[in-house]
């Protein structure tokens, strides 16, 4: 089918749009936390290339320069006023790096590529006479509409939309047009969309913007989160403190065994992550290859399909209906949901503990805690944290349960659901970045730990009680429990209650020696270690 007369061509060529200089990649969280950080060995760029040789042609700094675009709008900050998510105005800037993946803009690009791919790939099968192999400079001209794609592009193909009223149909149409200028293109320009239904290449879309927004932008803030919290525990692992089992004091831990268990926690979630397969499927309306076979029937088209899956990164789903099933985002979305979790966690400890005095914040010079209490010095970050990841978990839920149902062979409730998947990761990436800034404000405050410890000499009622066992004494449980539970306890009443112990004397003089100062176990050196533990090397990334 022919172009609409009333889509006519524009004037200008693919090659006419210049290539921008790529923009240097965005620091995000790294820049608010003066802690260090250890990156992955999985980069965006080298995520990509170590997947395909194809997609290193196509490489990620046009991520940058749609950034760059955006920025340069004159109306950007009106549009920030008026935007109807918060994730679009006021945290803007927090999120900005997810756009070119997970923005109406991002979705197109991807659905170009995809059909810009499947051309050339066309082009290479021996039986598809009718699309001979493309020159080299065809095939410049068709990477180049890729390269140098940009807003105006994607406008471009929003207005052939308001024709068509169908969104893959305008992307087909565009780039007919685009390619009417190259008469060797032009020729075989039918067989852009070939055998294809538009959800062979919506899922290739989505699979690459997770694939590589995931790869690029999330798995950096999760690493940083992470490394800060190793940081934190290396760095405080000697400090004790009071540790609270229902919110009533309990045996003394320390304040860096505590951060190293929540980057523990985190990094064995990030393992997961590479276990999550993004797949695609490329088999046509019902995922039989009916058209293709009647057309071609001596090509292999489950082979076919699987190697163009395969070359753009991804890997092929074979047993599909008209749509990818979804079940690997359902489980790379419940991973994210599940890091959200213990990050939920953690914020809300971090609020305790400053809350009890434990750690005090750094105030920032101009910085408005309460606009009617002047000394205010709110947890302002970890909350943010807090109330993102609620909002990022219920997304990530939601369409965790939904993108898997789909009535017979489709229906379309997941189209409008798949838009959204960048709202989960938004507002995920803000709570990570809010995180690493309230980690950045917080400093031991030694003092009040040494307060609290001192006020409860009750918590060494454990240890003897212990060592009463193994010396034979009877209902040492109950001895303990008399002296401590519900009352005033001080370190002379401890003291007479072991002097009153018949256990040898040099166990007794350790006893006596022993304080709820002291008294945290193995904690600092669980603490000093966790580094050796924690492995951001091998988690968080997909291949």
């Amino acid at each position: 089918m022919s172009a609409p007369p009333s889509l006519k061509p524009p004037a200008t060529s693919a090659a006419a749009y210049p290539r921008a200089s790529a923009a240097p990649r965005a620091t995000g969280i790294r820049g608010a936390c003066a802690l260090p950080t250890r990156r992955l060995q999985c980069s965006a760029s080298a995520a990509v290339a170590g997947a395909s040789t194809e997609m290193a042609d196509a490489p990620l700094d046009w991520a940058g320069r749609s950034l760059e675009e955006l920025r340069s709008l004159p109306d950007h900050d009106t549009f920030c006023l008026m935007a109807l998510s918060p994730l679009d105005g006021r945290y803007d800037r927090f999120v900005k790096e997810l756009m070119p993946f997970f923005s109406e803009f991002g979705l197109i690009r991807y659905r170009v590529l995809i059909e810009i791919k499947w051309l050339l790939k066309l082009s290479q099968i021996p039986e598809i006479t009718e699309v001979p192999q493309f020159s080299k400079e065809a095939q410049a001209f068709l990477i180049a509409i890729i390269e140098n794609f940009c807003i105006d592009d994607a406008k471009e193909i929003k207005k052939i939309e308001k024709v068509t009223n169908h969104d893959v149909k305008a992307v087909e149409y565009f780039l007919k047009q685009r390619c009417s200028s190259n008469p060797e293109i032009a020729k075989v320009s039918e067989f852009f969309h070939f055998g294809c239904t538009s959800e062979d290449i919506n899922n290739l879309s989505h699979a690459l913007a997770l694939k590589e927004g995931v790869n690029r932008v999330m798995f950096p803030a999760m690493i940083d989160i992470c490394t800060a919290l190793c940081s934190l525990a290396t760095q405080n692992s000697g400090y004790p403190m009071l540790a609270r089992t229902h919110g009533q004091p309990a045996s003394p831990t320390t304040v860096g065994k505590e951060m190293a268990n929540f980057a523990a926690r985190l990094s064995d979630i990030g393992k997961s992550f590479s276990e999550v397969k993004i797949l695609g499927k490329f088999a046509g309306a019902v995922g039989n290859y009916n058209a293709d076979v009647v057309a071609y029937p001596e090509v292999d088209w489950p082979k076919v399909a699987e190697e163009f899956v395969r070359s753009l990164g991804l890997q092929l789903n074979p047993y599909v209906t008209q749509i990818e099933p979804h079940d690997y985002i359902s489980k790379l979305f419940n991973l994210f949901t599940q890091f959200n979790n213990v990050l939920t966690d953690f914020d809300r400890d971090m609020w305790s503990y400053i809350s009890l005095g434990y750690f005090k914040q750094i105030p920032k010079a101009g910085e408005v805690g309460s606009s009617t209490m002047p000394h205010k010095i709110n947890p302002i970050d970890f909350e943010n944290s807090d109330g993102n990841l609620c909002l990022a978990n219920s997304v990530l839920s939601g369409i965790s349960m939904k993108l898997p149902i789909s009535r017979m062979q489709r229906d379309l409730t997941d189209s409008t659901v798949l838009r959204n998947l960048g709202m989960g990761l938004g507002h995920s990436l803000l709570a990570y970045k809010a995180t690493i800034r309230g980690i950045s404000k917080v400093q031991v405050n030694e003092a009040r730990l040494a307060e609290d410890l001192e006020q409860t000499w009750e918590v060494l009622a454990e240890p003897i009680q212990t060592v009463m066992r193994r010396y034979g004494i009877p209902e040492p449980y109950e001895k303990l429990k008399e002296l401590t539970r519900g009352q005033a306890v001080t370190k002379d009443s401890m003291q007479q209650f072991i002097d009153g112990l018949d256990i040898p004397g040099e166990v007794r003089a350790k006893l006596s020696k022993l304080t709820p100062h002291s008294y945290t176990g193995l904690a600092e050196d669980l603490a000093r270690y966790i580094e050796k533990w924690v492995d951001l090397e091998s988690g968080f990334q997909i291949k």
